[in-house]
């Protein structure tokens, strides 16, 4: 199945950042704040609508949006887990006009992420007519992802903390790759944060791979 309607991407930023201790979505990078950073991308990609799902310090946050050409989602269940951001964002996603055939799945605290990286994600789709594309570093597949329309009911079926890994693995045959060596730097940890604000430039070339054999 090729893609020629319109993918839209779900932010999902509505995490409570347990493990860092502050919200990560307001930490400073480059200048303003990393979901700010995180949302510029998106709308610097072929992307549309721009859906950010928010829970946490959800005020704040939303702030942060402001004068961005996006979509806020507010996700009262957000303890759940991300799979009740998942679900939240796939749900306001179906409810627009006109309908898309698929979504991006992308988190909102990957620093080296870029619009090429996103529009590498449905190139690769288009090409492929897979269901699935992900990133792929550290060996394995990973966020940011594109998943079909046709998959929606089964991520709005996800729970917990899981995220949209069991889609992914249950759709392994019609799954592709796009690599992001960079992918696996996030900020979880305060020594995720020194290490981020301590490092050269992030390095904006896409480095792509096709279909695995």
């Amino acid at each position: 199945m090729v893609v020629s309607q319109s993918i839209g991407i779900i932010l999902l930023a509505a995490g409570g950042s347990s493990r860092l201790g502050r919200p990560k979505q307001l930490l400073e990078y480059k200048g303003r704040p990393l979901l700010r950073h995180t949302v510029e991308v998106a709308l610097a990609s072929a992307c549309r609508p721009v859906m950010v799902v928010l829970g946490a310090e959800y005020e704040a946050c939303l702030k942060v949006l402001e004068g961005l050409d996006v979509t806020p989602i507010y996700n009262s269940a957000w303890k759940e887990g991300l799979s009740s951001s998942i679900r939240a964002g796939v749900l306001a996603l179906e409810g627009e006009k006109p309908a898309v055939a698929g979504a991006i799945l992308c988190v909102a605290d990957q620093p080296y992420l870029t619009a090429e990286v996103l529009n590498a994600l449905i190139e690769c789709q288009r090409n492929s007519g897979v269901k699935i594309v992900a990133c792929e570093y550290a060996g394995k597949p990973g966020p940011p992802a594109l998943f079909c329309a046709s998959l929606f009911g089964e991520l709005k079926k996800l729970t917990g903390d899981e995220g949209a890994r069991r889609v992914l693995q249950e759709n392994s045959d019609s799954l592709a790759l796009v690599r992001f060596p960079k992918g696996e730097t996030d900020v979880d940890t305060v020594a995720d944060y020194d290490k981020l604000r301590q490092s050269a430039k992030p390095n904006t070339d896409v480095h792509r791979g096709d279909e695995p054999e």
